[in-house]
């Protein structure tokens, strides 16, 4: 068993060779047998599809190679931005309301939960496997934080998050072990989860002392303002040149110096094209949200649950996507059995994934009660757990493990949220609402398994 066994193809440049030694590239690029024994499917074929850099020298060499890996099956993204530019061509055209800079923030921090949710459930759905409880416990963590918080405790606010995000990653940790250890099956530990963890949520709040009708409400400002808040417009201008700055510093220099050790890198173009674009789209968030967007009062800023999304999703990405722990992750979803033998310890990474999971979950909960401005025994974790799973789904996260990142679960989620704020704005019920989601995630899951068929196949 080669090191190679434990790669992932999204991470494969990391050991790939120059440019110039295209055949021994190959297998770094996670390029196996299986892919050049593909009908009508040539090695290099194989290792474009696996990572067009191999193959390409200049800009436009890496663009008709990302052109033929598309062809192949290895759409990436592109069907979810296309679906999301359509729904929103639809909605514009229905309500011209829809593109006004308060609807499009407004539809963003609406979106923060889902977003959040389907980050936690990426790590669980990489490893093949499923978390079902992800809602109840955001919940459980919601009522910790709020109740620390509330009068008679009175918690500082940041001591209450903290223990909040103690006892979610905790609870992920603990199903994770049962999963791992006891070798139960994870659909079922975390659908005991979805049970369990909603009775001692209603117990959490009804032994507070703080609940009124089993509802905490929100005193804290700063908890408040997580969802409500925003930064000021000079602030917001300063965050993008930050997030842009540091994106920009960090691809350059990655770049460089794997070009300087020979090893496979991008062209320059391609590199400068990256960010290019996130800086454009950040330059387009702040103007928006620079905007005034009050009625009555004027509204304008950056909501801070902007700052909270991109850092879970710069952190999360840099585990799954530049690390030996993400790695790891990525090949256990690809092959348990490849990954044991290769000496990956499958227990800790699973049990780890989990917790991080529930992380995610309590900062989903925390956004969650800071928009209301309180928190309930009523919060539907049930339908949360299922939204969780839409947003990572639709944004191309495999049910299969394996493939994903925590962008997909941003994108899905952004999908989401676009559907219901639209179909708000054009007055439509909650069955309408239900059904469209429904279709979304089902032309979501057709996409996946039609382009996991034509890899198989060979297809171009």
């Amino acid at each position: 068993m080669s090191q190679h066994d434990v790669e992932v193809p999204g991470n494969a440049d990391d050991t790939s060779p120059a440019p110039q030694v295209r055949a021994e590239a190959l297998d770094s690029a996670g390029v196996h047998d299986q892919h050049a024994a593909a009908p009508g499917r040539t090695p290099l074929d194989a290792a474009v599809v696996a990572a067009p850099e191999v193959v390409s020298n200049s800009f436009g060499e890496y663009v008709r190679a990302w052109a033929k890996r598309v062809r192949s099956g290895e759409s990436g993204v592109l069907p979810v931005l296309g679906g999301l530019v359509a729904i929103i061509v639809i909605f514009q055209v229905q309500e011209p309301v829809f593109l006004s800079a308060g609807n499009l923030i407004n539809l963003l921090v609406q979106g923060a939960v889902f977003m959040l949710l389907g980050m936690g459930e990426v790590f669980a759905l990489l490893l093949g496997e499923i978390d079902l409880s992800i809602g109840y416990v955001a919940g459980v963590g919601a009522v910790i934080v709020a109740a620390v918080v509330a009068y008679p405790h009175s918690w500082p606010w940041w001591a209450g998050i903290a223990a909040g995000l103690a006892a979610t990653t905790a609870i992920g940790a603990l199903q994770g072990a049962l999963i791992t250890r006891l070798h139960l099956p994870s659909f079922v530990v975390t659908l005991a989860g979805l049970l369990g963890w909603e009775g001692v949520m209603i117990f959490i709040v009804d032994s507070s002392g703080s609940g009124s009708g089993g509802t905490i409400r929100i005193s804290n400002n700063i908890l408040n303002d997580v969802v409500n808040g925003n930064m000021s417009p000079i602030a917001g201008w300063i965050l993008m040149a930050l997030v842009v700055g540091l994106f920009a510093s960090f691809t350059v220099f990655r770049d460089s110096r794997r070009r300087a050790g020979g090893l496979v890198t991008p062209p320059v173009g391609a590199m400068l094209l990256k960010i290019i674009i996130v800086a454009a789209a950040g330059i387009v968030l702040v103007v928006l949200a620079n905007t005034n967007r009050g009625v009555l009062v004027p509204l304008r800023g950056v909501p801070w649950v902007v700052p909270l999304l991109l850092g879970v999703l710069g952190l999360w990405s840099f585990l799954l996507g530049r690390t030996r722990y993400g790695r790891y992750v990525y090949a256990i979803g690809g092959n348990p059995e490849a990954a044991r033998r290769a000496g990956v310890n499958l227990t800790r990474i699973r049990t780890v994934a989990f917790a991080l999971s529930g992380l995610t979950a309590g900062l989903a909960g925390i956004v969650y009660e800071s928009r209301l401005g309180s928190i309930s025994i009523n919060i539907d974790g049930g339908t949360l757990v299922l939204y969780a799973v839409a947003a990572a789904v639709i944004g191309g996260t495999s049910l299969f493990g394996g493939r994903g990142k925590p962008l997909h679960a941003v994108l899905g989620g952004l999908v989401i949220a676009v559907i219901y704020n639209g179909l708000g704005l054009l007055g439509v019920g909650a069955a309408t609402e239900y059904i469209a989601t429904a279709l979304v995630l089902l032309a979501a899951v057709t996409v996946d398994a039609v382009a996991r068929r034509g890899r198989t196949l060979g297809t171009s």
